[in-house]
């Protein structure tokens, strides 16, 4: 059965099977928790990060990588779909998000935190965008749908076919990725099942990547355009 994905231990010091799945979005987390503290200006830390990150990606995990994608126009049709879904709520409802479902201590608010400077630092843009549009789909990619939603199944994930459907992993994966968007979880949910159902129904993680980066690169164009920073968190 087909799974796109090669044997990650040839040639790779790091020979656990789940690491090319794991470690990109582990890194990418520790990378977000210490940027705060480094000592340098806001635009060389984005731009450290995606370095670093796209570093690993092409070290670690160019061995799992897919090697084609299936349904291109459908992926950029569902990319934009779940864009749409994702600011659809607060350009109908403006009030919508001061709801204390979006307003608490659990998920925080949804305000941007970037200072006003950086909004016109083309520095700090350009590497923004590139990671939200090259960095992030991959390695959210990898770990949600590439390994844990095969791992929730059997932990000799190599061995499940990539789509295959199990109701506990499906709606899993499917919480935990809305919970990472904070006072956007409820769209986060929608974006977790729809992606999540793409892979099922390509079972190509090429496909899930390619949607995933449509999402966020519309996300990034109308956080340009109209000025909404609030969903760069």
């Amino acid at each position: 059965m087909k799974t796109e994905e090669a044997d990650p231990a040839g040639g790779n010091l790091l020979h656990h099977p789940a690491v090319p799945y794991v470690l990109p979005f582990a890194v990418f987390l520790v990378l977000l928790a210490v940027g705060g503290y480094l000592p340098f200006r806001i635009e060389w830390n984005y731009a450290l990060r995606f370095g670093i990150v796209l570093a690993v990606l092409i070290a670690v995990s160019r061995g799992v990588m897919p090697r084609q994608i299936s349904h291109p126009l459908g992926s950029i049709v569902l990319g934009v779909g779940v864009f749409l879904l994702w600011v659809g709520p607060d350009v109908l409802w403006p009030a919508y998000r001061e709801s204390w479902l979006f307003n608490n201590r659990l998920v925080g608010a949804p305000k941007g935190s970037l200072p006003a400077g950086v909004k016109t630092n083309a520095m700090f843009v350009i590497f923004r965008v590139m990671a939200s549009v090259v960095n992030v789909p991959v390695l959210e990619e990898l770990f949600w749908r590439g390994w844990l939603m095969r791992w929730l199944i059997s932990t000799d994930f190599r061995k499940v076919p990539l789509g295959t459907y199990a109701e506990t992993s499906f709606w899993v994966v499917a919480v935990l990725f809305a919970s990472e968007h904070g006072s956007y979880w409820d769209v986060g949910l929608l974006a977790g099942v729809l992606y999540n159902w793409w892979m099922v129904r390509t079972r190509s993680l090429g496909d899930c990547m390619l949607a995933h980066a449509v999402t966020n690169a519309c996300l990034a164009w109308y956080v340009l355009a109209r000025g909404q920073w609030q969903y760069w968190l």
